[in-house]
């Protein structure tokens, strides 16, 4: 194995196409690609392809040896906690060497005899590619709705399963989006279909045994801006519609008591307003950011749902961002954003007071899992931490009693005691605190730099959990130190955190990440010879911005289906989600400040004749958010222009889409070439 490129890599054919806009004029040599039927298009992806497996071709034993670590690390039969829904328990398991998961129940008791609900393993094979988009029973447990899409292009088809006869009922809807609901009388479900964009824009009524080409359109949203969303409230009293952009929402309710009723309006949208809505006896309980940019709680009647009517019960505070709700009978749990972590606290309903749920550890992961009982004392969740595996416990509001129903095993073995987690906190350009958390091996920790794994991705208002990770522990074990740098463009450190890191505020996202960088290489954690980067999807952007502005600072690179053609994407209004991503970074049709603004970072506008880090490109054919397209371009610019002899891959799944590989054990397939890239191009005596 060698860290230099050859002669042979690729050299991707120019036929140049010219642009001009607001004056400026431009040149995609690597335009062509966009239209996968072009006689060169494919022919140049296979021969990427063909590239990437020669260089891990003297790597395969390891790859191979890394995937088994990976692998025998998995639970191989495994199963979710039971959660009881009135007189059943629902639950997941895996088995053997199944890539997809078996949904199953028991009736009565978690000692009855099981029942296969839902096994994907049947209605995955013979397909590279699996999702499960809708796994929804009927209010009397007896039919399942579930929609599956079997090429990795998100487009879901419907199915309806009777459970007592264990058949498909006639009823099959096909070219949907993921979700759906039940109505109360057990026969009607609610769905949501996609425009030519694939935008999720009309709701519709499907009654069982009806011909779904008779199907009524509830609700059609007009706005390209905009993306529709249904589901049912924790009572099971309503049927919600969210009509809403990265920025603003607008809720409709019905009985779902009454199917054939119309959709209400719950508060007329306002632009840059966002809300959510639980309902609980005679109140709705909204989260919303409102005159309130840490978002506050607030209740209004059922039946005077204006905004008029709503009455603050918390109001917004400084250091802590409300996320969401989740209304119980008794009480509710209500999670938040403090200092780069998730806090949870329960609101109580008769004081409208809210009681922080301690958690042990400094750094940790926690979230809800399944909770299908409305009448209850217990919520339960999952929690972990970067050095502590997975806990599912039943913790009681009232009486503060948990109840431990799963701790996540590792076959191999585990000992969290040689394990460290740190949280520091790294100057950015402006002077900004960045939080970077860290994960290493205590025995292992050198006083000076050692291999370094610093993820980030820094948009859309997601926060970064700090979560536990088995895989990981194959690079920890070699000495490597793992961080996330918890940059501005998420909501980790709140609304403000990720207002700061869109739109024109962009390029504080790279910014941060590069002075994450630079505190962990100032700091001897690292040094720049053994510092890899990684992110995925707008994180791959991430990537792209930051090579083009300190390509210096990093070793390596893990670009995984990367957003880097963000200017020629964002002018396309005709590709799937570009006008609802207007509300992430502008629209540059309309508006020459942000045609100039994001010209200025797009990866693919700002490629140069310099020496640029190894990279290895993950790319899916199939994938409708990034389009294989944008990273096939960015490498043949790269190889056209880069002046150094560093290693540059891609690697273009013909048959997935953006999340790659759908089975537990394929996906590993694909970690474990990843983690080899990076292992090879930063420690290669590591990959013994």
């Amino acid at each position: 194995m060698t860290n230099t490129e050859t002669n042979s890599a690729p050299k991707a054919a120019k036929h140049p196409e010219r642009f001009e806009l607001f004056g400026d004029k431009r040149t995609d040599d690597y335009f062509w690609m966009k239209d996968v039927k072009h006689p060169e298009t494919k022919p140049y992806l296979i021969a990427e392809n063909n590239f990437t497996e020669a260089f891990f071709t003297p790597l395969k034993s390891f790859e191979h040896k890394l995937f088994e670590e990976l692998k025998a690390r998995i639970v191989k039969d495994d199963s979710s906690p039971p959660a009881k829904s009135e007189n059943y328990f629902y639950y997941t398991r895996t088995e053997g060497d199944k890539e997809q998961s078996i949904h199953c129940r028991k009736k009565g008791s978690v000692d009855a005899a099981e029942e296969v609900v839902l096994d994907c393993n049947q209605i995955a094979a013979g397909h590279k590619s699996f999702s499960l988009g809708t796994y929804d029973v009927s209010p009397q447990h007896d039919v399942l709705a579930y929609a599956i899409d079997t090429n990795g292009a998100e487009i879901y088809t419907l199915f309806f399963k009777d459970l007592t006869t264990g058949q498909l009922l006639p009823d099959k809807i096909e070219k949907l989006s993921a979700g759906g609901t039940w109505a109360k009388d057990n026969k009607t479900f609610y769905y949501i279909t996609q425009d030519e964009n694939q935008r999720p824009d009309k709701l519709w009524r499907h009654v069982l045994g009806a011909d779904s080409a008779q199907d009524q359109i509830l609700f059609e949203e007009k706005d390209s801006q905009y993306f529709i969303s249904c589901g049912l409230s924790e009572s099971e009293e309503y049927i919600f519609m969210n009509r809403h952009s990265h920025a603003s929402a607008e809720f409709y309710y019905l009985s779902a008591r009454d199917p054939k009723a119309q959709f209400q309006l719950f508060s007329k949208l306002e632009e840059g307003v966002e809300y959510d809505v639980s309902h609980r006896g005679d109140y709705f309980y909204i989260v919303t950011n409102k005159d309130a940019q840490t978002f506050k709680i607030c209740r209004t009647p059922v039946g005077k749902t204006d905004i008029a009517n709503w009455e603050t019960l918390i109001p917004a505070t400084a250091d802590r961002t409300f996320k969401g709700a989740v209304a119980f009978d008794g009480f509710m749990i209500v999670s938040a954003t403090e200092k780069a972590l998730t806090t949870m606290y329960k609101f109580d309903y008769d004081s409208n007071k809210l009681e922080s749920i301690p958690f042990p550890d400094p750094i940790y992961q926690v979230g809800l899992g399944a909770n299908l009982e409305f009448k209850t004392d217990w919520v339960r969740f999952n929690y972990n931490s970067m050095v502590q595996p997975n806990q599912t416990y039943d913790f009681n509001v009232h009486t503060k009693e948990k109840l431990v129903r799963k701790v996540q095993k590792i076959p191999t073995g585990y000992n969290a005691d040689e394990y460290t987690s740190e949280r520091v906190w790294a100057p950015s350009a402006d002077g900004t605190l960045v939080p970077i958390s860290l994960v290493y091996k205590k025995s292992l920790r050198k006083k000076g730099p050692q291999p370094t794994l610093l993820y980030g991705y820094g948009s859309y208002g997601m926060s970064m959990p700090t979560s536990f990770s088995t895989h990981r522990i194959s690079l920890l074990d070699r000495g490597f130190v793992y961080a996330i740098a918890h940059i501005r463009g998420g909501s980790d450190m709140g609304r403000k955190w990720y207002e700061d890191g869109k739109f024109l505020k962009k390029k504080n996202t790279f910014q941060d990440f590069i002075a994450s960088a630079e505190y962990l290489i100032k700091n001897n954690y690292s040094e720049s010879k053994t510092l890899s980067i990684m992110g995925g999807s707008a994180g791959g952007m991430l990537m792209g911005a930051v090579m083009n502005l300190r390509p210096e600072l990093f070793n390596s690179v893990l670009a995984i289906v990367p957003f880097v053609d963000v200017l020629n994407t964002m002018l396309d209004s005709k590709l799937p989600l570009t006008q609802m991503e207007y509300q992430e970074w502008g629209n540059p049709e309309s508006s020459k400040e942000y045609y100039d603004y994001i010209k200025s970072y797009s990866p693919y506008d700002n490629v140069e004749k310099k020496n640029y880090p190894h990279c290895y490109v993950k790319a899916g054919l199939n994938d409708p958010r990034v389009t294989y397209w944008e990273p096939a371009k960015w490498t043949a610019k790269l190889r056209e222009l880069k002046t150094d002899k560093n290693i540059l891959l891609l690697e273009t799944d013909m048959e997935s889409g953006h999340s790659g590989a759908s089975g537990r054990f394929e996906y590993l397939k694909e970690l474990a070439r990843q983690y080899t890239f990076v292992l090879a191009t930063t420690a290669p005596d590591l990959c013994k």
